[in-house]
């Protein structure tokens, strides 16, 4: 049976105990009046009789985190991925953590979130928000990465019994389709930009057209990951998108200019003018210059260049320099496979599907091919004398050839072969 301490503790409350449904004695801090503190240690052993004797549900993990704050809840999920939540338990990068912290807060003032309590049922109120977003003109996939930031966290809840089930999983999907597409530059216009470009932002062009790096790849190579001898990079896992490493090949001119960059140290002294009078620090020895805004710097340079931004085929930015990459991989012949491990994708359909992209005039190749396959090109056959009742000369040919066919041969030149009959008829001409 349920009582309380004949005296109160230090902070002048009183301790009681209770049978649990385990018929186990458990102890509790109460209040500073001892008859309160007595009828709560006697409802909450009444409460685990009745579980004991099967009139009621047990209390599970998820009715004791009701009343958990969704803060105190969210830092430790934030405080998760900083730790193990990346790819292979690798922490999240910076950005990542930024961008989930940002969600899970606009969620909170979104849904009115104060615990966990409130996070069951929000499915209306989470489509509600949806609806909200798509009417300021959201793109859809920025709205699926908001949802991506409630759902991923009520997934992490479930799994460690602070929810009982998903709220969101009867969630439609959404919309992703991009709003803008990219287009993959020809070589033409590839030379073009490189020619108008400053030396150190022409390296880093090439780099991103010949490697197909991302910017951020790009931006944490150092000296280190330039290898000469195998032909190429080495990729760390800590920062690339897929959180593997690698080793990505470069071709033997671009390979020895990047080194002939490395010696100069004009990477070095552009970054340190850029964070010069800044808090930041420069990178280490970096491999190249990469800046904050590369979209904007290429902006400039494809005015520069008289390469247009914008076309009816897609818009130009910096990650079409990996967008050129693989098209030109493709290009080359190489097979689906050897395109996907080049293009660091996990499948062949990213690589093809929507990476890859057709150009009109080699639509326009590949069909007069086909037609050189299924319709040869007409010839002219040579007039056969026939020696018959008339002996005149007819045409080999069955279909109507205009001018093919004709009574009247050509002076013997050298090149056209030399029969039997075509000598016996010049001789009795």
């Amino acid at each position: 049976m349920g009582g309380v301490r004949q005296k109160p503790n230090s902070s002048g409350k009183f301790q009681g105990w209770f049978i649990d449904a385990s018929t186990r004695r458990q102890f509790f801090t109460g209040t500073t009046n001892r008859s309160e503190t007595l009828r709560m240690a006697l409802r909450l052993e009444d409460e685990h009789r009745q579980v004991r004797l099967g009139y009621r549900p047990a209390q599970t993990s998820a009715d004791r985190h009701r009343s958990t704050s969704f803060v105190e809840c969210a830092d430790e999920y934030i405080g998760w991925g900083r730790s193990q939540g990346g790819r292979g338990g690798r922490p999240w990068n910076p950005a990542h953590t930024h961008n989930r912290k940002t969600q899970l807060s606009w969620w909170q003032d979104q849904l009115g979130l104060k615990s966990l309590g409130d996070v069951d049922g929000c499915l209306p109120r989470v489509e509600k928000a949806i609806r909200n977003l798509q009417q300021i003109g959201r793109s859809g996939k920025t709205i699926a990465n908001y949802v991506e930031g409630i759902a991923a966290f009520c997934d992490w809840c479930v799994q460690r019994g602070y929810l009982a089930l998903d709220p969101l999983r009867g969630i439609a999907p959404l919309d992703t389709t991009p709003q803008l597409r990219r287009r993959a530059a020809t070589p033409d216009e590839i030379a073009a930009l490189l020619e108008a470009c400053p030396p150190h932002r022409r390296i880093l062009y090439e780099t991103a057209f010949l490697s197909g790096l991302r910017a951020n790849e790009l931006r944490n190579l150092t000296h280190d990951h330039l290898d000469l001898q195998h032909g190429g990079l080495h990729l760390d896992a800590k920062w690339t998108k897929n959180r593997k490493p690698g080793f990505q090949p470069l071709p033997l001119g671009l390979r020895d200019r990047l080194q002939a960059f490395v010696e100069s140290g004009d990477a070095g002294r552009l970054y340190k003018k850029r964070y010069a009078g800044k808090k930041r620090h420069p990178p280490a020895t970096p491999l190249l210059y990469v800046p904050s805004q590369p979209a904007r710097v290429l902006y400039e340079d494809l005015e520069a260049a008289g390469i247009p931004k914008d076309t009816p085929a897609g818009r130009l930015d910096f990650h079409a320099c990996r967008l050129a990459y693989i098209n030109l991989v493709i290009e080359s012949g190489v097979t689906v496979k050897e395109a996907q491990e080049l293009a660091r994708h996990s499948t062949p359909e990213m690589t093809m599907n929507v990476y890859g992209r057709v150009r009109p005039e080699r639509l326009s190749q590949a069909v007069e091919k086909v037609a050189e396959r299924v319709l040869p090109p007409k010839k002219c056959v040579h007039s056969v004398h026939k020696l018959a009742v008339g002996s005149e000369l007819k045409s080999a040919t069955p279909s109507e050839t205009r001018d093919c066919a004709s009574n009247k041969l050509a002076p013997a030149v050298g090149l056209e072969p030399t029969t039997w009959w075509l000598t016996a008829t010049r001789s009795a001409n």
